[in-house]
């Protein structure tokens, strides 16, 4: 059993002021093997005064310096890669491949590219040749809470504490209580990159607590959370108070447009993409919608595809799936199985219960329903499990309609080779983000919703710019220093 009470505060490891258990379960085997403590009022005090105190000073830093501290932190967290993939597979559930070459190296990738978009920033410039003495300058939002969660750990945690970091910003990072350990790892790299006490500060705590004493705190000037959508919002009031900068990142419902003219292997993407991170990613493809004339073709594929992906323990090498990451999530997906079975939907592969041969482990059957209509519950509700919807549309424009049929906007997709269409679509879609025909978006382009999926934008200069402040300068003098 690891013990890993101590929280990092000030450029130091201390124990908490009033920290209570809190065991971390490992979803493959459904046993603690860690404990943690769960911090209190006087640990988030303590940790943003810390912040506070820390922000002058790192403010007035040299953009380069901050840059060059964010340098030995990629370097720092590249050296300790084997220990951040197993710390995230074990407390989260990822298969080790998938959290050595995905969870991992999200983080070292935005770690990169917060790199290449801080150098080319704009921090101070004139506003244009037609004002000489005016300036605009961008500098830190102040002490930041940095609210992180359980599904892709180290992809949330870089996408913040670098974007913070090169901007000035000093921070409190909450890590989910889910997935601690990796955080606390983050947090040893932190110290070994040598940021000045204060600058990044964690403690470990519950939404119910660490997560509101952040969210409420006066000293603290900006949110920036990623997780649930009901979570965002009352951080969102419990904000309001202050009139602090709120940052969310939230839920999703994607839909992934499939038409007749897509590519041979637009059905096997949009299916494994589904199953991945046993399809706890909030920008999942889980609302397959497809052109009449293919679409008893597609389901047919859909139902193959998913009933081939192996289901198995996170600690073992391969390309399965591992389980969801607790037993409240479990039953919350075998739940939404089971009402997508009694609201008529037609289940073509997996269905409710554990996998066959396995007795424990929060486990799900990769599943498909098709003929779902628009007000089932499973169209409707973000699932957060291996579980796919496929729907049946005429046109082009009831596709549409159909994928903006929801509260949320985060990523939709699209599959077909019609590059007029494919532009109709990317203007229409009301989603932050529009993915077409496998394409990944570029390094540095911009991770975030609108409606109900958040306001923020992550990566690249995006990221950064939802960091700093704008402050309008009259009265400067471009000849002096």
């Amino acid at each position: 059993m690891i013990e890993k009470r101590q929280f990092y505060i000030g450029g130091a490891w201390v124990d908490p002021k009033e920290g209570t258990d809190h065991a971390v379960i490992d979803p493959s085997t459904e046993e603690a093997f860690a404990t943690i403590s769960l911090g209190g009022q006087a640990d988030t005090d303590a940790a943003v005064a810390a912040a506070k105190d820390a922000l002058p000073g790192w403010m007035a830093t040299p953009p380069e310096e901050r840059i060059a501290a964010v340098e030995r932190l990629r370097d720092a967290y590249k050296a300790r890669a084997e220990d951040l993939a197993h710390a995230m597979s074990q407390e989260m559930g990822a298969p080790i491949d998938l959290a050595r070459k995905n969870q991992f190296l999200a983080g070292a990738f935005h770690l990169k590219n917060f790199i290449e978009a801080a150098k080319a920033f704009s921090w101070e410039a004139p506003l244009g040749d037609h004002a000489p003495n005016d300036r605009i300058i961008h500098e830190a939002v102040g002490v930041c809470a940095l609210i992180t969660p359980w599904n892709w750990p180290m992809n949330q945690i870089t996408l913040k504490v670098g974007a913070a970091a090169v901007a000035g910003c000093t921070m409190v990072l909450k890590p989910s209580e889910e997935s601690p350990l990796s955080g606390i790892v983050f947090a040893e790299i932190m110290d070994a990159a040598g940021f000045p006490p204060g600058v990044f500060n964690l403690v470990n705590g519950d939404g119910a607590g660490v997560g509101s004493q952040l969210s409420a705190h006066e000293d603290v000037d900006m949110v920036s959370f990623t997780g649930s959508t009901r979570a965002g919002k009352l951080i969102s009031k419990a904000a309001a108070d202050t009139l602090k900068r709120v940052h969310l990142e939230l839920g999703g419902k994607g839909a992934n447009l499939i038409f007749a003219d897509a590519d041979e292997k637009a059905v096997k993407r949009g299916v494994l993409h589904m199953m991945q991170n046993t399809g706890q990613s909030c920008n999942a493809p889980s609302r397959m919608i497809v052109e009449a004339s293919v679409y008893d073709r597609v389901v047919e594929e859909a139902a193959e595809i998913a009933s081939k992906v192996e289901v198995g323990p996170a600690a073992e090498e391969g390309r399965h799936i591992g389980p969801v990451v607790n037993r409240t999530q479990w039953d919350k997906v075998q739940g939404l199985i089971q009402t997508g079975i009694d609201e008529g939907a037609r289940l073509v592969a997996g269905g409710p219960g554990l996998p066959d041969g396995m007795n424990k482990g929060f486990f799900v059957r990769p599943t498909v329903f098709a003929d779902v209509t628009p007000d089932m519950t499973i169209a409707r509700e973000e699932i957060f499990g291996p579980v796919l919807s496929i729907m049946r549309v005429e046109t082009e424009e009831e596709a549409i309609r159909l994928a903006n049929d929801t509260p949320y906007g985060l990523t939709n997709y699209a599959q077909t080779q019609d590059g007029a269409r494919r532009n109709r679509l990317a203007r229409a879609l009301r989603s932050g983000m529009v993915e077409m025909n496998g394409q990944d978006r570029a390094a540095g382009a911009p991770f975030g919703g609108m409606k109900q999926s958040g306001n923020g934008r992550e990566g690249g200069a995006w990221g950064i710019h939802d960091f700093v402040e704008v402050k309008a300068v009259s009265g400067w003098d471009p000849e002096a220093a």
